[in-house]
């Protein structure tokens, strides 16, 4: 999984809404061929099948009952009923897939066809907390964080009282409960269930993983202590787990939810990728002209990059078109992990809800929609996400001009091909910049290079010595983006 193109949906609301288009698409068994074959034509290395786990009725009352998700559904899904709240696919009951998707077998034959087509199966691994529905609550209590007496995020459960799951800085999701992660014996049941988890997909995206970190979990759960008697786990959950599963399946993949500056400990314990919220939260929030330094201050080929996911808003109702395609642009040209969200792709601009098992019905922005249909084609034809990638340093286009610590530039070649490469170049600010960037080709000096661009009509010839000296001038209007192809030519550029 070196870079690989994740397309995200969640599965109640992707079955529902192929429902109402084809009633006799019943569960994830039944999905339409013309579906699969979309998501393969668009570069789709891996599916991630969000939401699959059995939830209960427990669960689904807290859903039901918060008042402030009520006045979130209202405008995730106008007109919605008690039947559109089916609980958070995150409040797990059983690692079985639900009923309602048509149980284990139909996942096991989404997954055939998945195959059939090179697209991988991820699914959701959920390390820091259960539903209130597991049966774990009944039969193993011990495994949970507990005490006789009652404690902030804690509720009743027989003669003690457990937690809700958190994280440190919010209250406790009602509708689950904390699993203690200072046992060992906690610890040995949630690698089973990673185990159970591993064997029906090719990679599992860890929910908030960087909360059973030992010193997070020791913070976070300081005021409610171990239960006395019990053997302490001894190490992070992270290194022998994932290892333990890559010895069973190789080339098996670990994606890591994480925040806090988290990102790098988590991959250094093993995972594959590790979210890039922090380029999310740049671009989206008008901060373009630090994107550079971050992109060039961090190992890009372990992050997943994404412009929506099912945690964040819709990206086409948080910024105009043309910052959406510069950074659309910057996400499907930087190396490592890209994440679409199912709707991304045709402007949804309704966040949908995942407590809910449909969303609303929204006609395609078809500007967005065609920008994504021209992006994509242009990506596929490229070496991006297939060849090596480095990040370049874009210089000052003149001494008074500091406009080029607002681009962004990639270069993607392949050693095969040493007479070729792409480049990938995004300026994210508000207006007009310039920059010069020096190709890291072999043989660049001595020969004329050919640079056309695979977004939009633009073709140049530049002499191979100039752009080793003084470097390859770029200048793009605001928010404006480009993928060069870049092919040594003999022809002379033009006087």
């Amino acid at each position: 999984m070196t870079h690989p193109f994740v397309y995200e949906v969640h599965a109640r609301q992707w079955l529902a809404g192929m429902r109402q288009r084809d009633a006799r698409v019943l569960d994830l068994a039944r999905v339409p061929d013309e579906v699969l074959d979309h998501l393969a034509a668009i570069g789709t290395t891996h599916l991630w099948l969000m939401g699959v786990w059995e939830t209960g009725a427990r669960a689904r009352e807290q859903a039901l009952q918060h008042a402030g998700l009520r006045v979130e559904y209202d405008a995730a899904l106008p007109g919605w009923t008690d039947a559109d709240v089916v609980g958070s696919p995150y409040a797990i009951a059983d690692v079985r897939v639900a009923g309602d998707l048509g149980g284990d077998a139909a996942l096991v034959a989404l997954r055939r066809r998945l195959e059939r087509r090179a697209i991988g199966l991820v699914l959701d691994f959920v390390p820091n907390h259960l539903g209130l529905d597991h049966d774990w609550l009944r039969t193993r209590p011990e495994l949970f964080v507990g005490q006789p007496t009652a404690f902030p995020d804690g509720f009743p459960a027989g003669d003690r009282f457990i937690a809700h799951g958190k994280d440190p800085y919010f209250p406790g999701w009602t509708d689950t409960a904390q699993l203690d992660h200072r046992r060992a014996d906690t610890r040995a049941a949630t690698h089973d269930v990673l185990r159970a988890i591993a064997g029906r997909c090719d990679a599992v995206r860890c929910d908030m993983a960087m909360l059973v970190l030992a010193d997070i979990f020791e913070r976070t759960w300081a005021g409610v202590p171990i239960a006395a008697g019990a053997t302490a786990a001894t190490a992070e959950l992270w290194p022998d787990a994932i290892a333990d599963i890559k010895r069973a399946h190789p080339g098996f993949g670990f994606i890591a939810e994480a925040y806090w500056g988290l990102e790098d400990r988590l991959c250094a314990l093993g995972f594959d990728h590790a979210y890039d919220k922090q380029l999310y939260d740049l671009v989206v929030h008008g901060r373009g002209a630090e994107v550079q330094a971050h992109v060039r201050g961090i190992d890009h080929t372990r992050r997943v990059h994404f412009l929506e996911n099912h945690d964040e808003p819709r990206i086409g109702s948080t910024v105009g078109l043309a910052l959406h395609r510069a950074a659309a642009v910057l996400v499907l040209g930087l190396p490592g992990m890209r994440l679409v969200h199912d709707g991304q792709l045709e402007g949804a601009r309704r966040f949908a809800r995942i407590q809910l098992g449909r969303r609303a019905i929204e006609d395609p922005d078809a500007a967005i929609a065609e920008m994504y249909a021209v992006l994509l084609r242009a990506f596929a034809a490229s070496l991006v996400g297939r060849g090596e990638a480095r990040v370049l340093a874009p210089m000052p286009a003149a001494p008074d001009d500091d406009s080029a610590r607002w681009f962004t530039v990639i270069e993607w070649r392949d050693p095969a091909e040493p007479e070729r490469l792409d480049l990938v170049v995004v300026n994210l600010a508000p207006d007009r910049a310039r920059c010069r960037v020096v190709p890291a080709v072999q043989g660049l000096a001595g020969h004329a290079w050919r640079l056309a661009d695979r977004l939009g009509d633009e073709v140049w010839i530049r002499e191979g010595n100039e752009l080793a000296s003084r470097g390859l001038y770029l200048e793009l209007p605001a928010h404006g983006a480009q993928l060069f192809e870049i092919t040594r030519t003999s022809s002379s550029p033009a006087r």
